[in-house]
C-alpha cells in the first residue's frame, strides 16, 4: 500500500526530467497498475489525458490508447461494471470490417503480403493444372485478381483455380465470390469459389472440398496467433476465487476504509495470480488448439503454406513486459500512419481507435482465452511449424524486387530484410511483420 499523499508521487514524477515525455509517465502508470497501486494510476491517467490525445501526434496518440487501456484493466476486476461498459460481441461488425480495409488502404504490410504470396503460389504451382488455395482470413480481392490476371498469362494457359474463402461474416464472402467471379468472367479465366463461413478455430479441415489431384496452397494474414489463447482452467485450480469473484459484499467483511484500498488489494491478489507469470504452467505449456489445427494443415499435404504475422514478442509475458513490447511495436506503427498520414484523416482516426486501439486494449486488459492478441516473433513460429512437420520454402527473388519498388511508394523509411529465410517488413530499422513459407514435409 502506498505511503504519503497520492499527489505528491505524481509532483515528484513531474520533477524528473524524463516526466514531460508521456510514455515516461505512461510506464510509471503501467506499474502502478502491475503492483495494485490503483490510487497513484488513477491520479496518473487523469494527467495523461491532458496531455495526450487521440488527434495529435504519434505519440500523443499511442499513449491515449494504453492509458485507456490501463483504465480497462483496473475496471476488469469489477467484472459487472467491465461488461457494462463493453457489450459482449459475438462476431465482426460492418465497422469492424471496414477499418481492416483501412489497414489494407493506408499501409503497406499486408499489400508486401499478398505480393509475396501470390509470387511463392506462381512460382511453386508453375507445372499443377489445378490449384486450389484455402485462404484463412478471405477478406480483401485485390490479392486474388491480381493472381487471377498474373496466371492467365502464364505460358501453356491458365491452371484451374479453385478458391476456398473462409470468413465469419457470410456478407464478406458474397462480395468476394462477386468480384472474384466478375473478374475471372470477364477474363475467361476457369475459377471455382468455395465460401466457408466459420471463424478460424472452428475451420473444420477434413470437410473442406479438397479433391484428389488438388496442389493446395494455405495462406494466413495476421490470424494464427489467436490460436495461441490458452484457457485459463489451470490458473482456476491453483485459485478457485480468482479476481472474476470478486464482489462487492466480499469489500465490506474486509471492512477496508474505501473502495479504492479494496481494489487495490485485489489487483495485487489477480496479478501474483496471473495466467502469464513467468512461473505459471500456462506460461510453459504450449496452446493445444495451435497444434491440433497445423495438424489438421498438414493432413491436406498442401505444396504452400504462406503465414504473416506481427513480428513481436506478446504471447505468455507478464503485465509489464507485454506493455513494453506493446509501446515498442505500436509506437512504431503509429508513426507509420503519422509519417505517411493526414493527422486529420478520418479513416486514419477510425483505423487508429477501432483497429489498433482494440487490439492494445486487448492486449493489456485481456487474460487468458480471452487475449487473442498474441504476437510471436518469427523464430517461435519456424520452431512451431518445424515440429508441426512443415520445411520452409524460399521466398522469390523476384517477389522481393515487386516488394521494394511496393514499399518505397509509400515511404524510404520502409524496408525489409531477410532471416532464417523469411522475410522481415520493417520501419526504419524495427521489424513489425514476418511473411515465412512452407511446404508439407513427408
Amino acid at each position: 500500500m502506498d505511503s504519503g499523499s497520492p499527489y505528491q508521487w505524481l509532483r515528484e514524477l513531474r520533477r524528473d526530467s524524463q516526466s514531460s515525455n508521456p510514455i515516461s509517465l505512461l510506464i510509471e502508470c503501467a506499474k502502478c497498475v502491475a503492483s495494485g497501486s490503483i490510487k497513484n494510476a488513477d491520479i496518473g491517467l487523469e494527467y495523461i489525458s491532458q496531455i495526450s490525445s487521440p488527434d495529435g501526434d504519434a505519440v500523443q496518440r499511442v499513449v491515449t490508447y494504453f492509458s485507456k487501456a490501463l483504465g480497462y484493466k483496473i475496471v476488469k476486476q469489477l467484472p459487472g461494471v467491465y461488461k457494462a461498459l463493453n457489450s459482449s460481441k459475438t462476431s465482426l461488425s460492418s465497422d469492424d470490417i471496414l477499418v481492416q480495409k483501412y489497414f489494407y488502404k493506408l499501409c503497406p504490410f499486408l499489400k508486401f503480403s499478398y505480393l509475396i504470396t501470390n509470387q511463392a503460389i506462381v512460382e511453386k504451382m508453375e507445372c499443377e493444372k489445378v490449384v486450389h488455395i484455402i485462404d484463412l482470413h478471405c477478406s480483401e480481392p485485390a490479392q486474388w485478381i491480381n493472381l487471377i490476371q498474373t496466371l492467365k498469362k502464364r505460358p501453356g494457359g491458365p491452371p484451374h483455380l479453385k478458391i476456398t474463402g473462409i470468413h465469419e461474416v457470410k456478407e464478406v464472402l458474397d462480395q468476394m465470390s462477386f468480384h472474384l467471379t466478375t473478374e475471372a468472367g470477364n477474363l475467361d479465366f476457369p475459377l471455382q469459389f468455395n465460401p466457408i463461413v466459420s471463424k478460424l478455430e472452428d475451420v473444420d479441415f477434413d470437410n473442406l472440398p479438397v479433391k484428389t489431384g488438388d496442389a493446395v496452397a494455405i495462406t494466413s494474414a495476421l490470424q494464427l496467433h489467436s490460436l495461441l489463447a490458452t484457457d485459463d482452467e489451470m490458473v482456476g485450480k491453483i485459485s478457485p476465487a480468482g479476481p472474476s469473484s470478486i464482489n462487492l459484499q466480499r469489500a465490506v467483511q474486509m471492512g477496508q476504509r474505501t473502495f479504492a484500498d479494496w481494489l487495490e488489494r485485489d489487483m495485487i491478489n489477480a496479478y501474483i495470480l496471473s495466467p502469464d507469470s513467468a512461473l505459471s504452467p500456462l506460461f510453459l505449456g504450449a496452446s493445444p488448439k495451435m497444434g491440433f489445427f497445423l495438424n489438421a494443415m498438414r493432413k491436406l499435404q498442401p505444396k504452400l503454406l504462406v503465414i504473416t504475422e506481427q513480428e513481436s514478442n506478446l504471447n505468455g509475458c507478464n503485465l509489464m513486459e507485454r506493455i513494453d513490447r506493446a509501446l515498442y511495436f505500436y509506437s512504431s506503427l503509429f508513426d507509420c500512419l503519422d509519417s505517411t498520414v493526414t493527422r486529420t484523416s478520418v479513416e486514419r482516426q477510425k483505423l487508429e481507435s477501432m483497429l489498433l486501439g482494440e487490439q492494445i486494449k486487448n492486449i493489456i486488459t485481456c487474460e487468458g482465452v480471452d487475449r487473442k492478441e498474441r504476437h510471436e516473433k518469427v523464430e517461435k513460429w519456424i520452431r512451431r511449424l518445424e515440429m508441426a512437420g512443415f520445411a520452409k520454402v524460399p521466398l522469390s527473388y523476384n517477389g522481393r524486387i515487386e516488394a521494394t519498388n511496393l514499399l518505397q511508394r509509400y515511404s524510404h523509411k520502409y524496408k525489409f530484410k531477410e532471416e532464417n529465410e523469411c522475410l522481415l517488413v520493417c520501419w526504419s530499422d524495427r521489424p513489425l511483420f514476418s511473411v515465412s513459407a512452407w511446404s508439407f514435409r513427408r
